[in-house]
């Protein structure tokens, strides 16, 4: 992948002009491969034939749900997923970012918003890591490895791949290892805003990190919570 436009996008959603309208919003912004689902079946067949760099999910779905497809996608794949609903209640947003999703537009939206945000998912995604192919660093948490090139983190329980969110976080917390990160901080790093309306959202993403960093995620040693500051990241040892 040597562009963004070369990133395959799956597009879920069951109106059929709302997904002739967002193709051609995109194709028109540049992006060349796209593909269409409507339903849930659909979907799950198309992410695992064209394994898509990058998903619009709509919500609400005639055979489902996209808070459960993205649960299913996340299993096979790392892949940004971008929800596009009408749904705009914040419970909804925030269940959908708190289960892992890099964005929540709601209907209706502007052309330009779209593609501005699409680019930035895309390009916290890959360009850090794929498309820029700059060394990042390797190092060690304990017995756990952590290699920002592939993205990945190795342990005793397994290789796990972060998620666009996570490895925006931990980069953040990496960059300013041993000192407090606070929560405001964090938030601008993974979701381009203040902590306001994302604190549910990042102490999930949190969490998480800690199930794959630390051996006993409930009582962790590196990723460190400073009541009231917010986080730390400590122990960082250099191969």
């Amino acid at each position: 992948m040597n562009d963004i436009f070369d990133c395959r996008l799956l597009l879920v959603d069951d109106e059929p002009e709302l997904r002739r309208m967002v193709g051609n919003i995109l194709k028109q912004s540049g992006f060349k491969k796209i593909t269409f689902a409507e339903n849930c079946s659909q979907a799950r067949l198309l992410f695992t034939s064209e394994k898509p760099d990058g998903v619009i999910l709509d919500v609400s779905l005639p055979d489902g749900d996209g808070f459960t497809l993205m649960r299913e996608f996340r299993s096979l794949s790392a892949a940004p997923v971008l929800f596009l609903s009408a749904r705009d209640e914040d419970e909804n947003r925030l269940l959908g970012l708190g289960l892992g999703a890099d964005d929540y537009i709601t209907k209706p939206f502007l052309p330009r918003e779209l593609i501005l945000r699409l680019h930035a998912v895309l390009n916290r995604t890959y360009f850090p890591a794929v498309l820029n192919r700059k060394e990042k660093p390797v190092f060690h948490l304990g017995k756990t490895k952590i290699d920002f090139n592939s993205g990945t983190i190795a342990s005793a329980k397994g290789t796990f791949t972060l998620t666009a969110k996570e490895y925006a976080l931990l980069e953040k917390l990496y960059d300013n290892r041993e000192k407090i990160v606070t929560g405001d901080s964090l938030c601008l790093a993974a979701w381009g805003d203040p902590l306001y309306g994302y604190e549910n959202t990042l102490m999930v993403h949190i969490r998480r990190l800690r199930e794959k960093i630390e051996p006993e995620p409930s009582d962790p040693e590196f990723l460190i919570t400073v009541r009231g500051l917010g986080y730390k990241l400590t122990g960082v040892t250099l191969p």
